[in-house]
């Protein structure tokens, strides 16, 4: 990356990309986003013998919970980082964080120290990958950038083939222990990698010159600043909820549940007062605006889907007495089925929007319906199928989503509506984590051993999602609905 400032090449070719001071911008940003991506697949694979081991298995949920949220509020800061420090200062100190979280997983021997490493992985794997895609903008000419990010959408659908062979292979032939530490490392390598090269856009923290500059101010160059308040405030909401899943008691999960909510509706109320740092766009959630029920549609959709990302490990080696790798594998399929369908619709012609997003988020439905009545009994292809399928139905319809979405308000909005639908899928995740594991502390899903019983707890964790689903659904038909008029 030295000397990045002078003789851009001209050439378009993937010679031209790998090759000289862009092939060590591309190392950069991949790594960095292979970090987050490959972590997430290859902890879900080694869940199993991380709780065989080190027990806590009433908290797996958390696991989830703690690494999405971090990540989120972590992410939320790495435009003004970037516009403070340059990319060099925050990636190298990204790095060393999340390396350290791996790290004290791979060394923790109770479930709590491993949740505390899932947090610092979160916190140093959202600022990664958030300063990935910044440095992608700003290292790299325009006519490269095209490449750049078809090589980090090919690095997020191999992440899905080589999270789980990777957690299985430390899980059959070495440790998860092991799985922890092969990330630490390489992290530590990117961060050090990072701090040896000459970065011409950390003079950014001088001239305020970079592609995500533009976010730190609102309309009408109003100053934006880090929702700090917000972000804590939607931070203890989740976490509420979470701690209700602990000795779930009728009194005490109640007043958790509660709260959470209160705090819910208060995020709400203190985004909407934030002015240009506002997270979300204006009156989010509404049904009667198409904005505000595309946000619900993600947010009840998301909500519903992590139940397998939280228990299907879990579930499928102790139900179906598959390996952790197979388990990995089956859980993967979302994610090749949603890189796959992705590729194959994006194409399609603006007009048909509604039509890919309807039949996206219906097939998604369909697979969480399918999930509560063939996980108890199997086979274990056909959840593979079904899990293909659920992936397959966000990919059909996300990059309409975006299109349609940013189609139906003012330019000005564009940015905060782009940024929101990202920020509500993970919190949507994060939320669902947190009731969900609600729902299977409820039912008792650390003493349930027999299968039948197992299978019967798996039936009904996918079943408590349903009124996320049909409120999904009807949140579908209010957003692709005909009338709507871009502006």
């Amino acid at each position: 990356m030295s000397d990045m400032e002078e003789n851009f090449s001209h050439d378009m070719s993937w010679g031209g990309l790998i090759s000289g001071q862009y092939g060590r911008a591309l190392a950069v940003v991949s790594l960095a986003v292979w970090l987050h991506a490959g972590d997430s697949l290859i902890v879900a694979t080694m869940l199993p013998s991380i709780v065989a081991e080190v027990g806590g298995e009433h908290m797996i949920s958390w696991s989830f919970i703690l690494y999405v949220l971090a990540s989120v509020i972590a992410g939320a800061t790495s435009a003004l980082l970037t516009m403070s420090f340059g990319l060099r200062v925050p990636m190298f100190w990204a790095a060393l964080l999340f390396g350290l979280g791996c790290l004290i997983s791979a060394l923790a021997m109770s479930m709590p120290v491993v949740l505390l490493g899932r947090l610092l992985q979160g916190a140093g794997g959202g600022v990664l990958v958030s300063l990935g895609f910044i440095a992608a903008r700003v290292l790299f000419p325009s006519h490269l950038l095209p490449k750049v990010m078809a090589a980090t959408s090919t690095l997020w659908g191999a992440s899905a083939f080589l999270g789980p062979l990777l957690g299985g292979l430390f899980v059959e032939y070495a440790s998860w222990r092991w799985g922890f530490a092969a990330f630490a490392i390489q992290a530590i390598a990117l961060a050090l990698f990072v701090r040896s090269q000459k970065i011409p856009a950390d003079q950014m923290s001088e001239t305020g010159e970079t592609s995500e500059a533009s976010e730190t101010s609102g309309p009408l160059g109003a100053k934006r600043s880090v929702p700090w308040l917000g972000l804590a405030v939607l931070s203890l909401s989740v976490l509420c909820i979470a701690m209700a899943s602990i000795n779930v008691r009728p009194v005490q999960s109640s007043a958790f549940i509660l709260a959470g909510l209160a705090l819910a509706v208060l995020f709400l109320k203190v985004d909407a007062r934030a002015g240009a740092s506002r997270m979300l766009p204006a009156r989010p959630f509404d049904l009667r605006t198409p904005v505000g029920a595309a946000l619900l549609m993600l947010a009840c959709f998301c909500s519903a889907t992590v139940t397998n990302s939280v228990y299907g490990t879990l579930l499928l080696t102790r139900l179906h007495g598959v390996s952790a790798l197979v388990a990995g594998y089956v859980l993967a399929c979302a994610a090749f089925g949603w890189s796959i369908t992705a590729f194959v619709v994006n194409s399609s012609a603006e007009e048909k929007d509604a039509k890919m997003i309807g039949i996206g988020m219906t097939a998604v439905a369909t697979s969480l319906v399918a999930f509560s009545f063939l996980y108890p009994v199997g086979p274990v292809w056909i959840l593979a199928m079904i899990a293909g399928l659920s992936g397959a139905g966000f990919g059909m319809s996300w990059t309409f989503i975006l299109r349609r979405t940013t189609s139906l308000v003012e330019e000005a909005e564009i940015p905060r509506v782009t940024a929101a639908i990202t920020t509500v899928q993970r919190v949507g995740y994060a939320f669902g984590a947190a009731y969900i594991g609600l729902v299977g502390n409820a039912l008792g899903f650390e003493e349930t051993a027999e299968p039948i019983a197992l299978g019967e707890l798996a039936r009904s964790l996918f079943m408590a999602c349903f009124p996320f689903v049909l409120l999904g659904l009807l949140a579908t038909w209010q957003f692709v609905k005909p009338g709507h008029v871009s502006s």
